[in-house]
């Protein structure tokens, strides 16, 4: 056989097409999200004396720093822990059993929130959001006005919710809070957010903010975290629902480094928490900011232009309320395991599946973290060409819209009518 009739063979043997997948794997989740060799390399170290020298001096100095990142003068705890541990060591350090709570749904991770106050004694009242939409603060304001007892003794919401990708606007829920006279602690889970976009804990006025390492800060998982305000700490003091493991006051006596982690500390992830730290740091919070809102606006622009009746849809309604972490997006009549698996098996990019009610009806797009253009304009050449191939519906090139964005935020050329080629997005 001729070099010729191989390469015919190739092209025309379509009943068993080689996978693609060989190669580097994109992992386009919304969390874990893609751990920087930097951060693997700083965790790939022998174990270290816990009780004196470079491991206190470096987790001091971790501690000393987390302020910044949440732009708070509140304290930091580190949980060996996930992030579902960070809400539990919230809710056990503020509140009492029979207490009352007031949960903002917008999707999936509040409520779950919610559900872990309930197993803890605490009452859960949810205030449901519009669909597809992001917490209203005027409802807000509105149920706080009528709990003239002030039964309510928090109010807790996601920043993003990385199951609908809803992006809630916490300055305007602390407005509403203060506009209606009320005493609550404000609690913000910001496990998807921080790290990614602008988050102001003193200046928003926010109690407790929560978070975990896996997301913007570019760790594995395995670290949660809690920064506390005054308030916070004021009412941890009468909490009966304080733990040995997750207990605050404990946590932060002076001098007792050991106690910081209630244990040994979490010796691996610290070196890989500092060195992304640096990483962060070397960048600018506001340029990470930046960047993640440079790559969500390519992918916005991306559906946008794939989304057609009976096709793709952004879940979020509003475009001001959609984040820039993540992008869930409805599959309408589009088969959505089907369109995850090709995009996983045949070529090398995982998807985040739908989550509760969006489970077999969208696949979420992880835009968070140690990412640039070659990996969003990669992860979403990917998708349009697995859409394609499944003979999918699509108003257009996605790619194509999100290569202009990504243009208009190089800065090397002036960026005129948006015409490609005589395409238009």
């Amino acid at each position: 056989m001729t070099l010729a009739d191989t390469r015919l063979a190739t092209r025309t043997h379509a009943a068993t097409p080689p996978s693609l997948r060989h190669g580097i794997h994109f992992l386009s989740i919304p969390g874990p999200s893609v751990t920087p060799q930097r951060v693997l390399a700083a965790m790939a170290r022998a174990m270290p004396n816990i009780y004196e020298g470079d491991l206190v001096a470096r987790s001091e100095g971790i501690l000393a720093e987390l302020p910044s990142i949440a732009r708070t003068s509140g304290i930091p705890f580190i949980a060996v822990a996930n992030g579902h541990g960070a809400w539990e060591m919230a809710l056990t350090n503020t509140l009492s059993r029979g207490d009352k709570v007031l949960v903002l749904e917008s999707g999936r991770f509040a409520v779950g929130w919610g559900e872990m106050a309930k197993v803890l004694g605490i009452e859960v009242e949810i205030l449901n959001a519009r669909p597809r939409r992001a917490v209203d603060p005027a409802a807000v304001e509105a149920r706080l006005r009528a709990d003239r007892a002030h039964e309510i003794k928090a109010v807790m919401v996601v920043q993003i919710d990385t199951a609908s990708s809803v992006w809630n606007d916490i300055a305007a829920i602390r407005k509403a809070i203060d506009a209606a006279g009320h005493p609550a602690l404000y609690m913000v889970d910001c496990i998807a957010s921080l790290g990614c976009v602008p988050y102001e804990m003193d200046a928003w006025g926010v109690d407790v903010t929560v978070a975990g390492s896996q997301k913007g800060l570019m760790v594995p998982p395995g670290l949660g975290f809690c920064w506390a305000g005054p308030r916070a700490m004021e009412a941890c003091r009468r909490a009966d629902l304080r733990t040995g493991y997750w207990d605050w006051l404990a946590r932060s006596t002076e001098g007792m480094h050991y106690l910081r982690y209630c244990g040994t500390p979490p010796v691996s992830h610290l070196f890989a928490l500092r060195e992304a730290l640096d990483m962060i740091a070397e960048e600018g919070l506001e340029n990470v900011w930046a960047r993640h809102t440079a790559l969500a606006r390519a992918v916005r622009a991306a559906v946008a232009v794939w989304s057609t009746p009976g096709g793709l849809e952004f879940n979020v309604e509003e475009a001001a309320e959609r984040s820039n972490a993540v992008t869930t997006v409805l599959t309408g009549g589009i088969d959505a395991a089907r369109l995850r698996t090709v995009c996983e098996e045949r070529a090398g990019l995982t998807l985040g599946i739908g989550l509760g009610t969006f489970e077999g009806r969208a696949f979420r797009i992880g835009h968070m973290g140690h990412l640039n253009p070659p990996m969003i304009l990669g992860t979403l050449a990917t998708i349009e060409a697995a859409l394609i191939g499944m003979g999918a519906p699509i108003g257009g090139s996605g790619i194509a819209a999100a290569a202009i964005s990504i243009a208009a935020d190089l800065g090397t050329q002036a960026i005129g009518t948006g015409q490609v080629h005589g395409f238009n997005p």
